[in-house]
């Protein structure tokens, strides 16, 4: 079989890389890829939002399965387009990614169906909710509602940071003019976060590893937001006893409502969680599989994924049980190497060097995310997280040390990294943590 993963960032290469190791895959192919899928896979020069070209693509190719990396394609339908022209598509409708696509809809949901969670208001004009702020007694978080590349949350230590948070999305319109027409206020909560993936089709509902993500540019947990500067999995935080509170209290109840509201979800509802001395509170939930979390996870998962996906595209996820997913015990580290200026403005088309010696170190794959292939084989960046270098260890510390030896191995201008990824897995869990 064919298949035909969507997007071009370091999930994606996780995804063509995983899935070229099934039996039952005779090609991957990536659109639009980087210079890492191009030597895992073969590269389609197609937009992810070109929903005609991918489709034309995928009938050409005789493509068995696609597979959705990023939100914005799954925001815009990209399902139901395939799914109108009869064919395999792994992911949720345009409705069901209004989990995701919309922070508003996602946090009614949570209400209505009862899912533990920080009280919050909405707001559709920036008065009232410079109002409101000035009302609280405690630090609030302030959510654009629509997509912003995994920007559109502003932390806040202050009630001045809170309101110039207000004008950043909705005065300014910073994300867009879409993404800031509301926006969620909710109680900023203290504790540890978790990245819990699931994957979901009908009824049945199959947790993955968990992994904890490092969101914040600079060590210590410092600097602005970004999409992610590393991972590590299995994270200790993520117990037997969390994983199986966060299912019933938060993964059941929102797959039963949006079935019940007739926007039933398939795909990965990934849900970030917060461990808070009062229990385990959801901060959002994503509707596909995190960036970097990915490539930790299925740098551990031993089970084909191929399969994985195919049950749950042909509603036969429910004959999978959570024992027959097979993971390496080893623990697996993903360290993010980024342009300087990430997230803000940075440079692209500098050379990176290294990339056959970090290869070289056993137990190491150097998953791209930002970065391209120029004619003559060289690779250079194209993006605000380049690389993401992950390695797996028969401890947590052996496998942090490893990916910090591959990172040493690999330069190129302007390159920065956090030193401190996987640091909180080595600590004692908090006390009151449930």
């Amino acid at each position: 079989m064919k298949v035909l993963v969507i997007g071009k960032g370091g999930r994606e290469h996780a995804l063509v890389w995983k899935l070229a190791q099934s039996p039952r895959v005779e090609q991957v192919f990536c659109a639009p890829g980087n210079a890492g899928t191009a030597l895992d896979g073969v590269n389609v020069p197609i937009d992810v939002n070109d929903f005609d070209y991918l489709i034309r693509f995928a009938k050409k190719e005789n493509i068995g399965l696609t597979v959705v990396g990023p939100e914005d394609p799954l925001a815009n339908g990209i399902v139901d387009a395939f799914q109108a022209q009869g064919l395999r598509i792994f992911g949720p409708t345009k409705a069901a990614a209004q989990i995701e696509a919309s922070k508003v809809y996602s946090k009614k949901l949570m209400r209505h169906a009862d899912v533990p969670t920080a009280e919050f208001r909405v707001f559709d004009h920036p008065e009232p909710a410079r109002k409101y702020i000035e009302s609280r007694e405690y630090p609030v978080v302030v959510k654009a509602d629509g997509l912003a590349a995994g920007k559109g949350v502003i932390v806040c230590s202050t009630t001045e940071e809170a309101i110039a948070a207000v004008n950043t999305i909705m005065v300014r319109e910073e994300f867009g003019r879409a993404a800031g027409r509301q926006i969620v206020v909710e109680k900023r909560l203290e504790g540890q976060e978790l990245s819990v993936l699931a994957l979901v089709a009908g009824r049945t509902i199959i947790t993955l590893a968990p992994a904890q993500d490092h969101k914040r540019a600079f060590d210590g947990d410092t600097g602005p937001n970004t999409g992610g500067m590393g991972a590590y999995s299995p994270a200790p935080l993520g117990s037997p006893e969390l994983l199986a509170e966060i299912e019933k209290d938060a993964l059941v109840p929102t797959v039963h409502a949006m079935k019940r509201a007739r926007t039933p979800f398939r795909g990965i509802l990934y849900a970030g969680v917060i461990a808070t001395n009062q229990g385990s509170r959801i901060l959002e939930y994503n509707c596909r599989l995190g960036d970097p979390e990915t490539q930790p996870v299925l740098m551990r998962l031993k089970s084909d994924l191929c399969e994985l996906l195919e049950a749950a595209v042909d509603d036969r996820l429910g004959e999978i049980t959570e024992e027959g997913l097979q993971w390496d015990p080893r623990p697996a580290v993903c360290v993010v190497m980024a342009s300087g200026g990430y997230p803000g403005a940075y440079a692209r088309g500098k050379m990176i060097q290294g990339l056959a010696e970090a290869a070289q170190i056993p137990d190491v794959k150097v998953f791209h995310a930002g970065t391209r292939l120029e004619p003559g084989g060289m690779v250079v960046t194209d993006g605000g997280r380049v690389l993401g270098v992950t390695a797996l260890g028969g401890t947590l510390a052996e496998a942090r040390e490893r990916a910090y030896e591959a990172v040493e191995k690999i330069g190129f201008p302007g390159a920065f990294w956090r030193k401190d990824i996987g640091e909180k897995g080595l600590m004692k869990r908090p006390e009151g943590h449930s």
